[in-house]
This record gives C-alpha cells, structure tokens and sequence, in this order.
C-alpha cells in the first residue's frame, strides 16, 4: 500500500512530460496528463463553449481553466458558504442555453436562522468570464439543521424536459430521508427559476413538499442523465458497503435507512433486509466500496471504446470505476487508477478526453487522453 501511494504521489507531482508511461485497461488505452493545478479542493466543474472549464473550490472559490491549463483568478461576485465539515462551494451547472443567457447554477452549503442547509443558487457570468453577476437564491433545501456540517448531496443535472434536477443529502440524520415534508436526502425537480412543475410526484399531497422527485437518499454525489435512454442515473454515498447506482425514478423511494447494503462503521447491518416491497432496488452496488462522487456518461469520440460506460469518481478506495452500461442495466464493472488519488469530480471534456476532480489540498485536474 505505501508503494502504490508512493507511486501516486510521485505521478500527481511530475510535469506533463514524463507521465508517458501508457495504461492499458480492458476498452481502451490512455495516459494520465496533469492537466491544470494549483487548486484547493475541487469539487465540482462544468465545461464553457468555448472549451474553458469552470471548477469550484470547496473553501468558497469559483475559477475559470483555460483550454491551455492556465488556472484563473477567483472570479468575483461568488455567493458566502458555510464552510466546514463536507460543505463549502460544491457543484456548478451551465444553463442548456448557456451560450444566449450565460446563466450559471452554483449548489453550496449555506447558514441560515437554525442551522445549515443545501442552497441552490442561479447567476450570470460576465461577458470577460472574471466574475457572477445578478446572483438569485433559487431553493434552500429546509428545514435548516443546527448539528453536523455533512452530507449536503449537491449535484445538478438538466433533464431532456427542461428542469433542473438538484439531489440533497440527509444532513447524517437518517429519518430526514424517508420524511416528504423535508428536503434532504432527496431528489429535487424544479424549473430554472425555481418554480414547481406541475407533473411533479407530490403536487398537492397536504404534508408533503411539492419539489420532490424522488427519496430516501442518503448522500447522493453523483448524477447524470443517461445520453441513451434519457433517464436520470445517481450515485449513492453509502455507509460501509453501502456504496450504489440508482436510476431515479418519479415519486420512488429508495429506502435509506429502511433497507440498505451497508454496515454501520463499526460493524453491525445497518438494516435487516437489502431489499423490500414499495422500494426502488439499486441497479449496482460497489463491493468492495469505492465511496463515489460525481458521474459521467462517456459519449466521447477519442475512446471509441468507452462508448456507452458510465464512468464513477472514487474517494476510497480512491480511483475511478468505468461501468458498462446496456440500457439502464449494468453489465460489466472495471476499475481503473487504483490508489493513484481521492477523485471527487469527473468530466467529459468537448475534446472527448476525460477529466477528473482530484480531491486534494493540493487540487489537480488530470486528463485522460488517448495513448
């Protein structure tokens, strides 16, 4: 194990030219290339038209990564986040009409009257790209929490419909879960500009609140839509054991804590049962675990044989897990960069070369480019 770090560390700090060594894994080969550094803890990022990448920075920063690397300023105009714990400044989102509107969407730890909570925020960049103007409060995922600084969730992804889909984890207090007049650990469906529309599951239940898709999550890192089928896919930070991939279905529950595959840290199930009736199963569970984060579908041309893979950022075991996708089935699983270091993010870039989040003090965006 201290090898295999070793060899990670020395590959993270080695200039671009010498990581020439090709890895050859089972659809395709590659190299891993430094991309860009010199970052604090990236967590979330999203690619520009112009082939430009914004990335934010847990502690409360937003930065533009030119085509060449080059790492910018902190733009300005970035909303106040609660800071500690998992929460900061986490995932960005550009509006499908990006390119007329230059709208943005920013999901954050936020405080507020009673605690802290998930916010979803809206904003325009600049036309120089240097800085957010016009920041909007879209949706604060109440009720705030007073206790912890976890398990926030905090994707975004845009559906084929038009809506924004936001997930929310449980704050690390299990009932919020499985309880409809509460926000966390759910899935979020709503308009740009935050309304609720009107074929969500929930409209009009008394008690229940209208802007859930989907619930019983835990602390849902990971989401994206699948190019193939159009459906949403999620994955699921799970206790031990309990890591999964889920295709969100409308008004379903997915049953954390009721049923789950994971184990408390200490040792015991956590649930009797792995599966139970009026429950979504998951579609893969991770054994051994690999505690995902963000998700990407590969659609890319420069790995023709990724096509169709749904690829799975790693903080530990730390990596990244490439799965074959057949429709919203799983069929194969391989893992890839094993130990190299924690990824947080990954990407498909316009270049169809694949980038990745390193979760680090010491952040870096590594790329994937064909050997």
């Amino acid at each position: 194990m201290f090898r295999r770090t070793l060899i990670a560390l020395m590959l993270l700090a080695a200039p671009a030219a010498a990581q020439d060594a090709p890895v050859v894994s089972e659809r395709a080969t590659f190299r891993v290339v430094k991309f860009a550094q010199g970052l604090e803890i990236p967590w979330g990022g999203a690619f520009l038209p112009d082939g430009s990448m914004l990335v934010t920075e847990r502690p409360g920063r937003l930065r533009r990564i030119g085509t060449d690397g080059r790492v910018s300023a902190p733009l300005g105009g970035v909303p106040q986040v609660e800071g500690g714990g998992q929460g900061g400044l986490l995932d960005v989102a550009i509006a499908p009409d990006f390119a007329r509107t230059r709208e943005i969407f920013l999901c954050q730890s936020a405080a507020v009257e009673g605690g802290a909570l998930t916010r979803l925020v809206s904003a325009r960049l600049s036309p120089a790209g240097d800085a957010l103007t016009g920041l909007r409060r879209v949706l604060d995922a109440t009720p705030a929490q007073a206790s912890g600084r976890n398990h926030y969730g905090c994707r975004i992804a845009f559906g084929r419909d038009g809506h924004l889909y936001l997930s929310t984890g449980e704050r690390n207090e299990r009932a919020r879960a499985q309880r409809l007049d509460d926000l966390a650990g759910k899935v979020i469906r709503l308009t740009r500009d935050g309304r609720v529309p009107a074929d969500n599951p929930f409209v009009g239940q008394q008690g229940v609140r209208p802007e859930i898709w989907s619930y019983g999550h835990r602390h849902p890192q990971g989401l994206a839509f699948n190019p193939w089928t159009g459906s949403l896919w999620e994955a699921e930070f799970g206790p031990r054991g309990g890591d999964e991939i889920n295709v969100v279905r409308r008004g379903a529950n997915f049953g954390w804590p009721v049923v789950s595959h994971g184990r408390e840290y200490w040792g015991p199930r956590i649930s009797r049962d792995v599966s139970a009736p009026n429950i979504e199963d998951p579609i893969h569970v991770f054994a051994p675990p690999i505690s995902p984060s963000g998700i990407a579908f590969y659609d890319g041309a420069a790995f023709p044989g990724w096509q169709r893979s749904l690829f799975v950022a790693a903080l530990n075991t730390p990596g990244l897990v490439r799965l074959t996708t057949d429709g919203d089935r799983v069929v194969g699983e391989e893992r890839l960069l094993t130990g190299l270091a924690r990824m947080r993010s990954v990407l498909v870039g316009p270049d169809g070369r694949v980038y990745l989040l390193v979760d680090s003090p010491d952040g870096v965006v590594l790329r994937l480019d064909p050997a």
